[in-house]
């Protein structure tokens, strides 16, 4: 064969392998893209049941905030179980990751346990997202709560599984009469809730105006979807892996704290290149505490990235929710049927989340 008709051949063959490949990847992504698994709805809770307390994500250096996460818990008329590893430590985690995924497992398995709340967020969840026994959680489904560092578990949990999560308060929050009462209505009375910021001026300074938790509009409309999301930097930590969340159609909301704004874009920019946002059908963005330019010369704001990124899809999206690492926080559904309304700023279940 002629050097000229081999690096044909060659070229041919690599071309056809191309084409096989793509058409694998093609195949693995249309399997992929019907993987979406009917949700299971968690039973609601009630006052006497039992909460199994865990600590999944850092540990809790002090005995005193466990014990107000405990009085807490008991005030709302809750039982509280203790996961055997609650005060555990392994390095700054909460015990080493055999024993953190034992924690979460072994509350499941437990039916005296009716909901399973995280003690506090920081770091280490994504240890533990392949060590769950996600044949056991969907065998024995109940409420699995907590924010922060929890978003890989709690998109975990609803991606393998199908049950719905809640991004809501843990054991450590600040259990105030705002977010106190959104937990209730959503996990324990079973409400298809409206979600949506006070706007009371007086409750907060007699101001002419609403100067604080405002809503600002990117633009406007309404849209329905499953919500997935939570904490922008855990979120994109699952991307390319099994727990990443199913993006079609979906309304994703996220919230970040102590980032610097350069890096919040490119958390945003690997969402992108990932082709997530260009499937959804709406945004929620919550709270972005602390996120400031740092140091150097120049840098767009917060609001110049998100209408970067956002604007283009020409979707509904708004930002301001209260969701987040503030004090007065929603109880969000993961995997719940929403309907936001980009323009009055609010979040409508369209089912209850709980049974």
């Amino acid at each position: 064969m002629t050097p000229s008709r081999r690096q044909f051949a060659h070229t041919l063959a690599a071309a056809t392998g191309a084409l096989a490949l793509g058409s694998a990847s093609a195949q693995t992504s249309q399997t992929q893209a019907t993987s979406r698994l009917a949700p299971i709805y968690p039973k609601r809770l009630k006052a006497g049941d039992t909460i199994g307390l865990v600590s999944p994500a850092a540990a809790t250096y002090e005995r005193e905030p466990v014990d107000i996460a405990i009085e807490s818990l008991q005030a709302l008329g809750f039982k509280v179980k203790q996961s055997p590893y609650l005060r555990g430590r392994y390095g700054h985690f909460g015990g080493t990751d055999a024993q953190r995924a034992e924690s979460i497992n072994s509350m499941f398995a437990d039916d005296s346990v009716d909901g399973i709340l995280a003690m506090t967020g920081g770091s280490g969840c994504n240890r533990i997202v392949d060590k769950l026994d996600y044949a056991l959680i969907r065998k024995h489904p109940k409420f699995f709560g907590g924010y922060s560092d929890l978003t890989s578990l709690v998109n975990a949990i609803q991606v393998q599984t199908g049950l719905v999560t809640f991004h809501c308060p843990m054991g450590a929050s600040e259990w105030n009469e705002f977010s106190t009462s959104h937990f209730r209505s959503v996990v324990m009375e079973g409400q298809a809730a409206l979600l949506r910021n006070p706007s009371d001026v007086k409750q907060r300074g007699d101001n002419l105006v609403q100067t604080q938790d405002r809503i600002r509009t990117l633009r406007g409309g309404r849209a329905r979807g499953p919500l997935i999301g939570g904490n922008l930097a855990v979120l994109t930590s699952l991307a390319g892996s099994a727990y990443w969340p199913d993006f079609r159609g979906a309304i994703l909301f996220i919230e970040e704290v102590n980032e610097y704004i350069y890096r919040v874009d490119r958390m945003l920019s690997q969402l992108r290149l990932a082709g997530a946002l260009q499937q959804l059908s709406g945004v929620v963005i919550g709270k972005f505490t602390k996120c400031t330019p740092g140091e150097g010369y120049g840098t767009l704001t917060l609001d110049e990235v998100f209408d970067d990124y956002f604007l283009p899809l020409n979707i509904p999206v708004f930002s301001g929710a209260m969701i987040g690492h503030i004090k007065l926080k929603f109880t969000v559904p993961v995997g719940g049927e929403v309907e936001i309304d980009a323009d009055a700023g609010s979040i409508q279940l369209l089912r209850p989340a709980v049974l």
